[in-house]
């Protein structure tokens, strides 16, 4: 299988608590899920660092790749399969590129020259949004989903699109992986994973990865 293709499913505190985490990300990999990263912006590193070690241990079992959203030096320090940077990161890429040896995920938001940037420093695949109107983060900067086509077109590495992202567009979207919230995990989440997998495969022919 390949590292970073298909349905990438994002954590919510709110869609996804603790208490709930396991059932639901073992529905999205029956879906179809192939990465999952755990996001929790409320938490201290100590109070989610077991929890991260048995998430991973979960998605190594299933065969998902595991990605921990911006802790970084949590990340370098439990040996996280991948971590995802956000732009308050990317300052410091150099040195976690050096410290890190798993794969890191990079949001570039609408620039495909900051992804050119990145993609020679070491990044391992890119995302670009809000590609739609994100219910779980409405004021997102909006990226025009033309973006996508022309980062196809100068970057080697893999491309997330995220924002927004439903069984309606997901057709829409010419990239490696599709990243969603509220529209896999709200419901049927088994069920939310195979229809959004449906959605975007329609449009085979124009992804960079196939299935």
């Amino acid at each position: 299988m390949k590292r970073f293709c298909g349905l990438y499913g994002i954590s919510d505190n709110a869609l996804t608590p603790k208490d709930s985490i396991f059932s639901k990300l073992d529905s999205a990999i029956s879906g179809g899920l192939r990465i999952f990263q755990y996001r929790d912006k409320d938490s201290s590193d100590e109070e989610i660092e077991s929890l991260v070690l048995e998430l991973q241990k979960f998605c190594r079992e299933k065969n998902v790749l595991f990605v921990l959203n911006d802790r970084y030096q949590l990340g370098i320090k439990l040996g996280v399969d991948a971590i995802h940077l956000g732009r308050e990161d990317i300052d410091n890429f150099s040195y976690i590129r050096k410290s890190f040896s798993g794969f890191i995920g990079i949001s570039c938001y609408d620039s495909i020259s900051l992804a050119l940037k990145y993609q020679d420093s070491g990044a391992d695949y890119v995302a670009f949004g809000a590609i739609f109107p994100s219910p779980t983060k409405p004021s997102a900067e909006h990226c025009d989903i033309s973006v996508l086509s022309k980062a196809r077109e100068k970057l080697k590495i893999p491309i997330c699109a995220i924002g927004g992202i439903n069984v309606d567009n997901a057709r829409l979207l010419e990239c490696d992986m599709i990243a969603v919230i509220s529209s896999l995990w709200s419901g049927d989440v088994c069920e939310n994973a195979k229809k959004l997998i449906e959605s975007w495969q329609s449009k085979a022919s124009e992804h960079t990865c196939q299935k």
